[in-house]
């Protein structure tokens, strides 16, 4: 959609002749002001360093009306509030959660409501139509005094620039160089470096039925401006059954009159360490929708996958055919490939594994018909989503888990075939409910059917909330990927315990991530939610899958183990193939014991796109993890562990890179150490390249516990 210019002629008038309105932190250090002239601007400031340069503000209407043109203040109302937030299925357990708040009511059914927080600003439009209206743009501008570096992800350079599952790797360049990706939009989260090591990450929350924010350069500025997807205004059918976006409309968004829009969030950091602390997302989410959540728990699960993400297995049970009609195809007569994964017998040995090991559940991906043709083909009626394939008996394996004291996750990958998907979602469900299964991973892989449509558009938003809901209706936990990316909406429907939404580890199969993909990803991507990126993968060489598959996990054994904890996500996979983990079951040790819900988190070593390192409390105990992720520099430190409760003895059991280890040539290098430790103890510790190091903290309950230890 075009942008709202706000050139500098008319933002420089609009400056001088307009009258401020200001929200300052409870602190005092960060200010946002607001100048309301012939044009609304926003101004924020960290003391005297100016963190967002004078930037315009508008909602442009369709029928011409632009709201932040001649705008006219009719009341003004300050606030505070401070509240504790109680955060369910979160990296804390609770969140204190205080600012000090502006709301300015304009003339013309519309207003701004800011808030001011000690480490960030936040504001958002709001209208009282009485009708509906709808929205042609949203002008949303991030203009900087200076040329700062910035870190950020960019679109692929499609025919269309909106089509985006968010899987991109970040870069770090100034802001001015956005420019030099002509065609390209950014997306967020996006990490800003200012002076002396602070840092701003510019973020949005509450994103409902309302399309999501891409990210353009600013041509008449030196800075970013909002760009949105545009709305389908007409669908229709084609020859082949696809539906395809036919006409699009002039405008983003079809809404209610009477609503908030979402928030635009400049969230701030003196520095490193504090960035990952920032919780505004998950602070300005709507509270949670859903009454009852004492069925939703966290997850810890294995699953048949990693073999086919490699090569080694098959999705799909038969080679013999290229396309499939379900319901006329009878798979029994048929001949069977021979790699399919998802097979009750093969199953039943992730069970067994599961079950020994202490593991909640088992994804299982392929078990369900249409696997043949379901990429690329722009099929609308891909799965049906309760058919298994011949060789996988539901009900058998289900009671079989059940036996075991584990259930089966189950997979919905949608082939982006939305409107098949919402056509089966009820009886799919159900299906779930009946056979024992309490939560999904589903997919959204390709381009979007309807043909046309955007993975962050309006209408793609609310399918994927309707998704969410509809699964709470049934008491399912959702885990989406290559979905939107989140915008704090798993504090409303906590029911989303999972998300892709960024590069995960798939990709290490299809080529490699970057060696630092890690050190970046706790300051950019999981500022908005938690992730599933699927770790421990212990076996980094992909040709011992799969001899045609010549990628490499760029990561040590150990770093794979450090990501339980810097990746946070109340949803944690054991990514290997079982026979991995039994060449280094001491090493696993570290994926049975580590937690992976939470009351505390300390962030204790932090450079963007080098090194981080995070210390969390296992919720109920006084049991800490530690877990640090290094770039191909590797990372030496001299750990403290003053977080630990002072007169207190605990046991730590150190998984540390051999001093030969790398990523790249001898991954699988480790020690492991146990001791005793303290509030007062200090620990020499070398992540090698592309290394880490991962540490369990037991709190000592007997003194006999700690019989032939020596302190570390």
């Amino acid at each position: 959609m075009r942008h709202l210019v706000c050139t500098f002629f008319l933002c420089l008038s609009a400056i001088l002749s307009a009258k401020d309105y200001t929200v300052v932190s409870p602190d005092g250090n960060l200010t946002m002001t607001f100048g309301v002239g012939e044009k609304v601007t926003y101004t924020v400031k960290a003391g005297d360093v100016t963190l967002v340069a004078p930037s315009c503000i508008a909602l442009e209407l369709e029928g011409g009306l632009v709201l932040g043109e001649k705008p006219k203040v009719s009341s003004v109302r300050k606030g505070k509030k401070a509240e504790t937030i109680v955060a369910p299925l979160y990296r804390q357990s609770s969140i204190e959660s205080e600012y000090n708040s502006l709301v300015l009511k304009m003339n013309g059914n519309w207003g701004i409501e800011a808030r001011a927080f000690n480490d960030g600003v936040a504001y958002r439009l709001f209208t009282t139509f009485k009708k509906d209206i709808k929205i042609k743009n949203e002008v949303v501008e991030f203009n900087f005094d200076k040329d700062y570096q910035m870190t950020l992800p960019y679109s692929d350079l499609f025919k269309d620039k909106y089509i985006a599952s968010f899987e991109k790797q970040y870069e770090t360049e100034p802001v001015s160089h956005f420019k030099n990706h002509e065609g390209r939009l950014s997306f967020m989260p996006i990490m800003l470096h200012y002076d002396n090591a602070a840092k701003v990450i510019l973020l949005e929350s509450d994103v409902e039925n309302y399309p999501g924010m891409f990210v353009n350069y600013n041509k008449e500025k030196l800075g970013l401006v909002g760009e949105f997807p545009p709305y389908p205004l007409k669908h229709k059918d084609t020859s082949n059954g696809v539906l395809r976006v036919s006409e699009r409309a002039p405008y983003i968004a079809s809404v209610e009159g009477n609503r908030a829009y979402p928030w635009r969030i400049v969230a701030y950091a003196a520095d490193e360490k504090q960035v990952p602390v920032n919780n505004m997302v998950y602070a300005l989410a709507s509270p949670c929708r859903i009454e009852d959540t004492s069925w939703i728990k966290p997850v810890k699960y294995i699953g048949v996958w990693w073999d086919m993400i490699t090569g080694k297995g098959s999705w799909a049970y038969t080679d013999e055919v290229p396309s499939v009609k379900l319901g006329e195809l009878d798979y029994t007569k048929t001949k069977p490939n021979g790699k399919h994964s998802a097979n009750t017998e093969n199953v039943k040995r992730y069970i067994d594994f599961a079950a020994e090991h202490g593991f909640d559940q088992v994804l299982v991906e392929g078990w369900n018909e249409g696997w043949e043709d379901w990429f690329g083909k722009s099929k609308d009626y891909v799965f049906d989503f309760v058919t298994p394939y011949p060789d996988f008996d539901v009900k058998e394996l289900n009671a079989y888990a059940a036996s075991k004291g584990v259930k089966l996750m189950m997979h919905h990958e949608t082939s982006s075939s939305v409107r098949n998907y919402e056509r089966h979602m009820d009886k799919a469900y159900q299906f779930m409910v009946d056979n024992g299964y309490n939560s999904l991973k589903s997919g959204y892989v390709g381009d979007m059917i309807p043909r046309g449509e955007h993975h962050y558009g309006q209408w793609l938003n609310d399918h994927y909330l309707y998704a969410v809901k509809k699964a709470a209706d049934y008491k399912i936990m959702v885990n989406a990927h290559e979905a939107v990316r989140p915008t704090g909406i798993c504090r409303t429907y906590p029911n989303l315990i999972g998300n892709e939404s960024a590069r995960g580890t798939e990709y290490e199969a299809f080529g490699g991530s970057n060696v630092n993909h890690t050190t970046i990803l706790p300051f950019t991507r999981l500022m908005g939610g938690p992730m599933d990126y699927t770790p421990g993968i212990f076996e980094t060489d992909c040709s011992k899958m799969d001899p045609n598959n010549t990628s490499r996990v760029r990561s040590t054994l150990v770093r794979q183990l450090a990501l339980y904890v810097t990746m946070y996500s109340p949803l944690q996979m054991a990514a290997d193939i079982p026979e991995n983990y039994e060449r280094f079951m001491d090493a696993f040790q570290f994926i049975k014991d580590v937690a992976i819900d939470w009351d505390e988190t300390k962030y204790l070593e932090a450079e963007p796109g080098d090194y981080i390192t995070i210390a969390r409390r296992a919720k109920g105990t006084g049991d800490w993890y530690v877990g640090c992720t290094a770039d191909e520099n590797g990372h030496a430190t001299k750990l403290s562990f003053d977080f630990l409760e002072p007169g207190k003895k605990y046991i730590a059991t150190i998984y540390a890179d051999a001093k030969d280890a790398s990523w790249d040539k001898n991954p699988q290098a480790y020690t492991i150490t146990k001791g005793i430790l303290t509030n007062k103890s200090k620990l020499n510790l070398k992540a090698a390249s592309g290394g880490g190091f991962a540490i369990s903290i037991k709190e000592v309950k007997d003194n006999k516990e700690t019989k032939g230890l020596k302190r570390l």
